[in-house]
C-alpha cells in the first residue's frame, strides 16, 4: 500500500513538472515564396485556435549598391487564409548589409517608403487588411543606429504597430546591440549555431546553447513572443568539404537506394542524382537536422519555466511537411 502511494505521489510530481506554468496562445509564420496553404495547414491552425499568421512578403538586399526587393511572395490571397478571422502580420526580411549602406536620414526614409510601398502592393493584391508590420533583421552593434531609425520612421509614416524579430544574441548582448524601438519582439529560439560549421550538435536547436543565451532573459525590457522551430533541413557536403543547405529535407526523403545510412542522421550518396533540385554526386554526404517532438517538448518546458510571464508560442512555420511530425497536443 505504501509503495503504491509512493508511486502515485511520484507520478503526480512528474505530471506537475511537465504541465505549463503559464498560458500560451499558439500562432504561426508562413515563409514560402509560393503560397499554398492547404487543408492540413488550415486544420492545425484552427484546431490550435490560432489567430495570427506572420506572412513573409519579400526580402530586401543589396544588389550593385542598391537596396532591392528579393523573392516576393506569389499567389498569396485572402482566400488562402485558414479562417475568416485570421489576423495577418506582413513580414519583411532586410539583410544587415542593407544598413551598412543606408545610414543617412534621406536614405533611411527612402528605404521606409520602398518597404511600405511593397507591403501595400502585396497586401492590397491579396485583399488582406493589416494593422501591424514586422521587420526581420539580424542587426549588429554597427548597424543598430540606422536600423532603429528605420523602425522609428516606419512607425511614424505607417501609423501602424511595428514589431521585429529578435535573435538570441541580441537578447543576451542587449547592452551592445541595443533594444529596438518597437511595440513587441519575436524571439527566435532556433538557429543556435551555424549548420556550415560541421558541428555534431543540432544547429537548428541545441538546448545547451539555448540555455546559455537565456540566463538573464527576464531582464530584457521588451515584451516578446517566442518563435520555435518545427522545420528540418539537409546539410549536403561534397568531396571538397563545401556545404549547401536543402531546406525541408527529411530522413523520409532519403529512403531510396540512392542513399545509404551511415549514422543516426547521416547518409552517403550512392549514385548521382537530384535532391529537391540540387544535383549531388556519388560520395557526397547528407546530414539531416530536424526538430523532433521530444526536442520541441523539452524546449517548451524549459522556456515556460525560464520566462516569468505568459507569452505566445509562434511556430516556424505553417507547412504540411513539418506539421505532420507533430500532434496537436504537442504544439499546444
Amino acid at each position: 500500500m505504501k509503495r503504491s502511494l509512493s508511486v502515485i505521489v511520484l507520478l503526480s510530481l512528474v505530471l506537475a513538472a511537465c504541465s505549463p506554468k503559464h498560458s500560451h496562445d499558439v500562432d504561426f509564420y508562413y515563409w514560402k515564396s509560393k503560397c499554398a496553404i492547404g487543408e492540413t495547414e488550415c486544420e492545425y491552425f484552427n484546431r490550435l485556435e490560432s489567430k495570427r499568421l506572420f506572412v513573409r512578403l519579400f526580402d530586401v538586399a543589396m544588389e550593385n549598391g542598391v537596396a532591392v526587393p528579393v523573392g516576393p511572395i506569389q499567389g498569396f490571397s485572402k482566400d488562402m487564409l485558414p479562417s475568416d478571422s485570421t489576423r495577418v502580420v506582413p513580414v519583411v526580411f532586410i539583410t544587415n548589409e542593407t544598413f551598412y549602406n543606408c545610414t543617412d536620414e534621406k536614405a533611411i526614409t527612402q528605404l521606409v517608403s520602398n518597404v511600405m510601398n511593397g507591403i501595400e502592393h502585396y497586401m492590397g493584391k491579396a485583399n488582406v487588411a493589416y494593422d501591424e508590420i514586422q521587420i526581420d533583421c539580424d542587426w549588429t552593434e554597427r548597424t543598430k543606429m540606422a536600423y532603429f531609425r528605420f523602425l522609428e520612421i516606419l512607425a511614424e509614416k505607417s501609423q501602424l504597430d511595428i514589431s521585429c524579430t529578435l535573435r538570441l544574441h541580441q537578447i543576451r548582448d542587449c547592452e551592445k546591440t541595443g533594444v529596438p524601438p518597437v511595440i513587441r519582439g519575436s524571439l527566435m529560439c532556433y538557429a543556435t549555431s551555424s549548420p556550415m560549421e560541421g558541428m555534431t550538435r543540432n544547429s537548428i536547436l541545441d538546448m545547451e546553447l539555448l540555455k546559455a543565451y537565456t540566463v538573464n532573459i527576464n531582464d530584457y525590457p521588451l515584451d516578446f513572443d517566442v518563435i520555435l522551430p518545427i522545420y528540418s533541413w539537409g546539410i549536403v557536403t561534397n568531396h571538397l568539404g563545401q556545404v549547401k543547405l536543402v531546406n525541408g529535407l527529411t530522413e523520409a526523403d532519403l529512403q531510396t537506394p540512392m542513399f545509404e545510412k551511415q549514422d543516426d542522421n547521416l547518409y552517403l550518396v550512392k549514385e548521382d542524382g537530384f535532391v529537391q533540385g540540387l544535383y549531388v554526386n556519388s560520395g557526397f554526404t547528407i546530414k539531416i537536422e530536424a526538430i523532433t517532438p521530444e526536442l520541441l517538448a523539452e524546449a517548451k518546458q524549459y522556456l515556460d519555466r525560464q520566462i516569468d510571464r505568459d507569452f505566445p508560442w509562434v511556430y516556424f512555420h505553417l507547412s504540411q511537411g513539418f506539421l505532420n511530425r507533430f500532434t496537436i497536443e504537442i504544439l499546444k
